[in-house]
């Protein structure tokens, strides 16, 4: 019985543990696709009317795409942190 006690807490530590590194990762992730995006929207900013219509075209798709990773991690990285508060 103490055995099975014991192995449940590890575990659950294990769990914690896991779960603080990938929010950990997740908030680096979160970081870089932040500089990305704002880098991509000030380029657009300062080059829509001078740019070719191709590169600012595939700049602002780009853009909305770094813009929906960033959603998306920041959903997950919030879900990680809400797991860890139910552990």
């Amino acid at each position: 019985m103490r055995l099975r006690v014991r192995t449940r807490k590890i575990s659950i530590v294990a769990k914690i543990d896991r779960l603080k590194e990938e929010v950990g990762w997740l908030k680096v992730i979160f970081g870089v696709l932040v500089a990305i995006d704002a880098s991509l929207l000030g380029w657009l900013a300062q080059n829509y009317a001078s740019g070719s219509r191709v590169l600012v075209l595939v700049g602002s798709v780009v853009a909305a795409a770094v813009t929906y990773a960033v959603v998306r991690v920041n959903r997950l990285a919030y879900r990680r942190i809400e797991e860890l508060e139910e552990a």
